[in-house]
């Protein structure tokens, strides 16, 4: 049996809770190519982390502008998730002014739209659209998927299972598993739920869903998925051959049978499509936050192997990282 350990970033886009992770185009990156150019825009850029995903994105962001022709000058704060430093990035963005703030990450997003509220903000690798919810001076780009692109991708991965199994935290996640219930319907699933209200509910909860599921889906709810169950849930996948549906590559890592992600670079360029369409004049409340529209997957070929299941070559070929 292969060595199985929790993935040390569940959701690298988060706060430090949980560490590495949670889509249809709406704005193109360097949209704004072709509309009279900003003079010597200035652009404030506040990152939560100096992690992988945050550099890609930042680097996507500043791609897109340069390739747009706007002159554009970029003050850049890491964070480092201390909030003495995010009370000093926001005193330098007031003293040097800003026309646009790139925000990235959810402790930024929250820093920038607290401290900011008559600058606009463009969010990047924030979960999803609430958090951004009741800013009026932000938009941007999120990264939960539609439980549509879920299922698409699961029918794709896995063409012959129908029965879904889903832990959840009801008083955290109950909307969103519930229109995951239509959504399965309408792509032909069956969406097996069960909630769990505490860490002891988790063995009779995987208990039961094995008996009923044909696959687990994990969705990102921080009461169930978490460092702590993160174990438990792999063993369980891996002991009942139940395949689990990860939330990252770190999860696929660790054992999960495949997972979807983002591309970070590319929402670091969808974000600065976003930014280019405000310095041309576009007010914020005009662009409704956005789902990634770049989604990429990762499979665990060793698990595929001992659950005895076979996954489309094509489906192989496409995948940013193979574990075999």
């Amino acid at each position: 049996m292969p060595r199985i350990h929790p993935p040390p970033r569940l959701f690298p886009f988060l706060p430090r809770v949980v560490v590495s992770a949670l889509i249809a185009a709406a704005c193109v990156a360097g949209g704004a190519e072709g509309a009279p150019a900003v003079r010597n825009a200035r652009i404030a850029v506040i990152v939560s982390y100096d992690d992988t995903p945050y550099k890609d994105a930042l680097a996507g962001f500043q791609k897109s502008v340069e390739r747009s022709g706007v002159k554009s000058s970029f003050q850049v704060h890491f964070l480092q998730g201390d909030a003495g430093r995010a009370r000093a990035a926001l005193e330098e963005v007031r003293q040097r002014g800003a026309d646009v703030v790139f925000a990235i990450g959810s402790l930024a997003a929250q820093t920038a739209a607290r401290g900011l509220p008559g600058t606009p903000i463009v969010a990047g690798l924030v979960l999803n659209a609430d958090d951004l919810a009741g800013a009026g001076n932000a938009t941007g780009v999120f990264l939960d998927l539609p439980p549509e692109t879920e299922f698409a991708w699961l029918r794709r991965v896995l063409p012959d299972q129908k029965n879904v199994g889903v832990l959840y935290s009801p008083a955290r996640s109950q909307r969103r598993v519930d229109a995951a219930v239509q959504a399965a319907k309408a792509a032909g699933l069956t969406l097996h739920v069960r909630g769990v209200g505490s860490p002891s509910e988790l063995p009779d909860a995987l208990e039961s869903l094995g008996r009923r599921a044909d696959v687990l889906w994990g969705i990102p709810d921080l009461d169930v998925i978490n460092p702590q169950t993160a174990k438990p849930i792999l063993l369980f996948s891996f002991r009942n051959r139940v395949p689990f549906v990860g939330l990252s590559r770190s999860w696929v890592r660790a054992g999960a049978l495949y997972a979807l992600d983002r591309d970070y670079a590319d929402i670091g360029e969808q974000c600065g499509g976003m930014a280019l369409k405000i310095l041309q004049g576009t007010p914020v409340s005009a662009l409704s936050p956005e789902p990634a529209r770049k989604v990429v997957y990762a499979v665990n070929l060793r698990t595929a192997r001992h659950m005895k299941l076979n996954i489309p070559e094509a489906v192989v070929r496409g995948a940013v990282e193979v574990v075999d």
